[in-house]
């Protein structure tokens, strides 16, 4: 109750976090679960990857095989070897496969006469040996037979250093090996990176080992993997794949979406035909935020706004319930004060009643007198209630009573009244007794003086002395003379003491031949609130401040 927007706030702040911590953890899980999938796509790729080329290098291997075992390999003889190995799916990717024989300087007319005969007019040994190579390895056969790889013929591989690169090392270990990333012969003015891979064949009988040439397979890399992806389905992922196993090997082939900013990638090493090369494969499209992570958020800031707004509305009604109850007990308290009040009230009042019944009583000759008497001082009593009662019994204008106790004489043209004064607001007690005190001096205007005959002048003024204090002056004038020998009245003994003792100063009263003159001096009481709830306002304004 007293911090009533931190329990909300609060409590949509702590449902947030924990919200989050949720979709934290499940997209920590989500991230390690995409992780091992990444992981083992990527092997499956590699795996299919080595596949393809160790069914190339099984191929090369039985043609190095058989063309060892040969003395010459015609053209035909090779063409038929290569139709008969039949080869299938497993051979995708490939140019095809071509034999390219070692031709040292004394050999290059027999050579050139020799391709002459497989493409007439069209190829020779290019580029001319220059002494530099101590022999030249040009392609001298490429199947199938297509255009495209007839541009290959007579190309002498071993002046590439690439290329010799890897003849070497297939010469020195037998084995199948791959270039790095290069641009086949096949390409023209193309710049697809490729690569091949090269078997060594040596001369059947001798002693030793004697180079007789090369079995090679040229491939472009962007056929062979997408034909290692017909046996492993890439998916959703993009794959890389570069001529070396270090971060600075050149790209030769890649499904990979460039839009993405550093995606989560997975490197594995694939060895291809001898030759360490390295595979990346990342999360080809960008996942965001996972649909349970997702629906956990939408559900978790549905929760905390409806919880807040729940905490929200018990907050206003815990408020206006202890508002109301203050109310509640600040009324029964102001109940009780009037209560109280009222009680004094009367007393005073029935003491008041009391006073005037005893001295009407000793002032009376007879019953009818007396009731005459006592019935216009109880109506003056009850004029001037009705006007407390009109204000809550509040404060009460001076003139107001002193216009209901003159009432019954303010329509008579015979009269004159004069009332002059400021705006001057009498407590209840102090108007009691001026509606007293006016009334008396009215009853005995009317019997007596001015208000007795025609052409009376009755005038009442009243003014602030102070701040606190008013006078409040009784004048009759141009009525019969004050008789000057007279008995005391009742009327004299309730101004000059129930009124004087009421308003706590004395009161100055004359009976002058010419008419009757009375000064009373009233207390101006501020007005206040109830003490209660001036109790009531000063905690909160402290609170406040």
């Amino acid at each position: 109750m007293r911090y009533p927007r931190a329990m909300p706030l609060g409590i949509f702040v702590l449902i947030a976090a924990v919200t989050i911590l949720s979709i934290f953890a499940i997209e920590r899980g989500e991230y390690e679960r995409q992780t091992a999938q990444l992981n083992a796509r990527a092997t499956a790729i590699a795996s299919a990857l080595e596949r393809r080329a160790n069914a190339s290098s099984a191929y090369l291997r039985a043609g190095a095989a058989l063309l060892s075992t040969m003395n010459d390999i015609p053209a035909d003889d090779f063409r038929r070897f290569v139709s008969e190995l039949r080869l299938d799916a497993d051979y995708r990717g490939a140019e095809g496969i071509g034999w390219a024989k070692v031709v040292r300087p004394s050999e290059i007319e027999e050579y050139e006469a020799l391709l002459a005969e497989e493409a007439p007019g069209e190829a020779q040994l290019f580029p001319p040996m220059d002494g530099s190579q101590p022999f030249a390895v040009p392609v001298t056969y490429l199947q199938p037979d297509t255009e495209r790889n007839r541009r290959a013929l007579g190309y002498d591989m071993y002046s590439d250093a690439q290329r010799r690169a890897a003849m070497t090392e297939a010469e020195a270990t037998s084995r199948p090996t791959a270039t790095n990333a290069l641009v086949l012969q096949q390409e023209g003015q193309g710049e697809a990176p490729g690569f091949l891979i090269f078997m060594p064949v040596f001369e059947p009988g001798v002693s030793g080992r004697t180079l007789k040439g090369f079995i090679y397979s040229p491939f472009n890399a962007e056929d062979f993997l997408q034909s290692a992806l017909e046996l492993e389905d890439a998916g959703n992922y993009g794959v890389r794949l570069y001529d070396s196993d270090t971060g600075n090997g050149t790209l030769l082939a890649s499904t990979f979406n460039s839009d993405l900013e550093n995606p989560e990638i997975a490197t594995k090493t694939v060895t291809i035909a001898n030759n360490p090369w390295r595979l990346a494969v990342s999360i080809n499209e960008d996942p965001g935020i996972s649909g349970l992570s997702m629906a956990t958020l939408i559900f978790g800031l549905l929760v905390a706004s409806l919880l807040m707004l729940l905490v929200r509305m018990l907050t206003q009604q815990a408020q206006e319930d202890e508002s109301a109850l203050a109310w509640f007990e600040e009324q029964a308290s102001i109940r009780n004060s009037l209560t109280r009040e009222l009680n004094h009230r009367v007393k005073n009042t029935l003491a008041n009643v009391l006073s005037i019944i005893a001295l009407t009583r000793r002032r009376a000759d007879d019953v009818e007198e007396f009731a005459t008497g006592l019935d216009g001082r109880i109506r003056a009593l009850s004029a001037t209630h009705d006007l407390l009662t009109q204000s809550d019994w509040g404060s009460t204008p001076v003139k107001a009573v002193v216009e209901a106790e003159l009432l019954p004489y303010a329509q008579d043209e015979d009269h004159a009244l004069d009332l002059v004064g400021p705006e001057v607001e009498l407590a209840p007690n102090d108007a009691l007794s001026l509606g007293l005190a006016v009334h008396e001096l009215a009853t005995n205007a009317a019997k007596y003086g001015a208000l007795s005959q025609p052409g009376g002048k009755l005038t009442v003024h009243w003014r602030l002395l102070s701040e606190d204090l008013v006078r409040v002056e009784w004048l009759e004038s141009d009525g019969p003379p004050v008789k000057q020998e007279r008995s005391r009245g009742f009327g004299t003994d309730l101004i000059e003491r129930i009124v004087a003792h009421e308003l706590r100063h004395p009161v100055e009263l004359d009976f002058n031949p010419e008419g009757v003159r009375c000064v009373l001096l009233i207390p101006v009481r501020q007005p206040s609130e109830f003490m209660i709830r001036a109790n009531r306002k000063a905690p909160a304004e402290s609170d406040e401040s």
